[in-house]
């Protein structure tokens, strides 16, 4: 597994001339269908991997090595480069060091660490914010955990959502001065205040989302804007999926009567099972002579 040809591909990414949309994978499988598809990036989010390990919302009740371990299945399954959501960091500063250092060995191509308040504390309503200087200390830490050069790191913010369009554009600068390699804007949901933001900073953005774009890639593209998530449709429609399934077979749908179900050609595709027919041949019907 070559995490560094991964890495310099995204890599391209940020220093190319267009925008891209990462396929949401949350699995060995998801991914190889994001691979065979020609999505150039996957992205693996706090939620997807929280909900296809625990079972569980967005509660920052994922540990770190969960995390790590589900980062590590998705990249060995192929060779799509991964971008994460590492979130708060798990932790403070040294917290974040950790991360970096657990999510590259895992084969991650890029990683944002956010400046939210996580996980909610006790007694909380709403969304908060660590400071400005909290959060330039993590994306230091970010950096010093980082080994290989190629991985990416990304600082996130909230703060559109959650203070102010001014506040933004100073934490922004706080985190590109901090050396982080892209800034990752959560709740952008029009063209001005990504303009103002594209205008203060100099470095590539990426965009959070789940509700249609509101630009086409061109116009993101001469914004700087490399990434623009389109939410995390696929492991929904995975439940429902699976869901529907049950439902059928437990109110006595004949097996043979279901619909919807994937064809044995692509099964045999996702689940690599040419491959795995090569390797029995030569590995376990060896003709081989000898004593």
């Amino acid at each position: 597994m070559d995490w560094t040809e991964r890495r310099e591909r995204f890599r391209g990414i940020l220093n190319g001339s267009r925008c891209f949309h990462p396929a949401s994978v949350y699995d060995a499988m998801s991914a190889r269908i994001a691979e065979d598809l020609g999505y150039e990036v996957g992205m693996l989010a706090g939620s997807t991997g929280s909900m296809s390990v625990l079972g569980a919302p967005d509660l920052i009740v994922l540990t770190l090595t969960e995390f790590a371990a589900q980062c590590y299945r998705v990249c060995r399954a192929g060779n799509i480069a991964l971008l994460v959501d590492s979130d708060h960091g798990y932790g403070n500063a040294l917290n974040v060091k950790r991360t970096v250092e657990e999510l590259e060995t895992a084969g991650v191509s890029a990683l944002t660490i956010e400046d939210t308040v996580l996980p909610l504390p006790y007694g909380a309503t709403k969304t908060t914010l660590i400071s400005i200087e909290e959060g330039v200390g993590k994306m230091k830490a970010a950096l010093a955990g980082r080994q290989d050069p190629r991985l990416v790191v990304a600082g996130r913010t909230g703060a559109l959502r959650v203070t102010s369009l001014e506040d933004t554009i100073a934490r922004c600068k706080a985190y590109e001065a901090a050396g982080v390699d892209a800034l990752f804007l959560a709740g952008a949901s029009n063209k001005e205040e990504v303009e103002a933001i594209s205008q203060a900073t100099t470095i590539p953005l990426f965009l959070g989302g789940g509700q249609d774009p509101f630009a086409d890639n061109d116009w993101f593209a001469a914004h700087r804007v490399k990434i623009v998530l389109l939410g995390h449709q696929p492991i929904a429609a995975a439940v429902q999926a699976v869901y529907t399934t049950m439902k059928a077979l437990r109110e006595g749908t004949p097996p043979s009567q279901l619909t919807g179900l994937p064809s044995r050609a692509l099964m045999a595709r996702v689940t690599r099972a040419d491959d795995y027919r090569e390797w029995t041949r030569e590995l376990l019907r060896s003709t081989a002579g000898g004593d």
